[in-house]
């Protein structure tokens, strides 16, 4: 095992982890490390705008260090917008490989890419000695099949690398069954770069488990888990939260978390269907660890006006249901 303390990196989830969310959670809770925003498409010179750039603006990412996410797979257009943000201060950026969504791998994008080894060869031999910043990857175990990790994992060694984040599932899998953690093992021991761990941390007992299988990895990528458990980076590293005898002020907490973000994305939203949607959003990782949630939470989330939905949120506080997350 490692001696030093586990680097948590929360994960990007497009429409849930931007930077809004990001600096509201600092504010609430420690223990996370970094972030890796969700993903930039491409965009050549020409149509670059610098507000599509604004959720990782370095004035508004102070407070938790972030590395930009790009998906695409042109490189020359990779290459202008990998060197813009090392411009902006950005020293690595992450090319998304993983992104599950079938709209997106049809297009030859995020984890649609993985079962073609040799296209991905030469966008990075074009890429990588032609861009400022360095390079990291977030990857699947294949698009279809875990076995196709077998031939990325030989390729992506031929390159320079930051290191590789894996998260062991495939991309038609989405989110579904549990993470292959033997063919992240065996994946990892074919492979020269360093790797990060994504994938079902959701608890304290699953993060032993993982920690234990994988002592020689010190950085972690968690998304879910956070979401659902905005306290377990803390647990993680050895906070103590007794969710049973400290009810009233874990609710509280999440009552506080959540009335700053629904106010800060207020201010960023235009209308109250877009304020609403995102945190609607919010509630359905958070309000499935309250036990007895289900009808509260259903009720809440067809909310249809913001007035409607701020009723709701008091209702369900009223409730003072206990917060148990964790596998179900």
């Amino acid at each position: 095992m490692t001696d030093s303390c586990p680097c948590l990196i929360l994960a990007p989830l497009q429409g849930v982890t931007d930077v809004v969310f990001r600096q509201t959670y600092v504010r609430h809770f420690t223990g996370i490390d970094q972030a890796m925003a969700p993903f930039i498409s491409t965009m050549s010179s020409r149509r670059l705008k610098p507000s599509r750039l604004k959720d990782v603006d370095p004035e508004l990412n102070k407070a938790l260090p972030v590395v930009p996410q790009i998906l695409g797979n042109q490189p020359d257009d990779f290459i202008y917008l990998g060197d813009y943000l090392f411009d902006m201060g950005y020293a690595q950026v992450n090319w998304n490989l993983g992104c599950p969504h079938s709209k997106i791998a049809k297009k030859m994008r995020g984890s649609g890419l993985l079962s073609h080894p040799d296209k991905i060869d030469v966008f990075l031999a074009r890429v990588i000695p032609a861009m400022k910043p360095a390079l990291s990857v977030k990857i699947r175990l294949g698009r279809k099949s875990k076995e196709e990790i077998r031939d990325l994992i030989q390729m992506f060694n031929s390159h320079k690398l930051d290191e590789i984040i894996l998260h062991p599932r495939t991309g038609e899998q989405m989110y579904t069954g549990v993470a292959d953690v033997d063919a992240f093992e065996r994946a990892m021991s074919d492979c020269i770069h360093p790797m990060v761990y994504n994938g079902d941390i959701v608890d304290t007992a699953s993060w032993e488990r993982i920690r234990l299988r994988f002592p020689g990895i010190n950085r972690f990528m968690i998304g879910r888990g956070i979401l659902s458990n905005p306290f377990l980076p803390e647990q993680i590293k050895g906070v103590n939260i007794d969710y049973q005898n400290t009810e009233a002020q874990v609710r509280e907490r999440l009552k506080n978390f959540h009335a700053d973000l629904f106010n800060r994305y207020k201010q960023v939203f235009s209308g109250p269907g877009h304020l609403t949607g995102r945190m609607k959003g919010f509630w359905g990782y958070l309000g499935p660890s309250f036990e007895n949630s289900k009808k509260p939470l259903k009720k809440l989330l067809k909310s249809n006006s913001e007035q409607d939905y701020l009723d709701r949120v008091c209702e369900f506080w009223e409730m003072k249901l206990r917060f148990c997350p964790g596998p179900k």
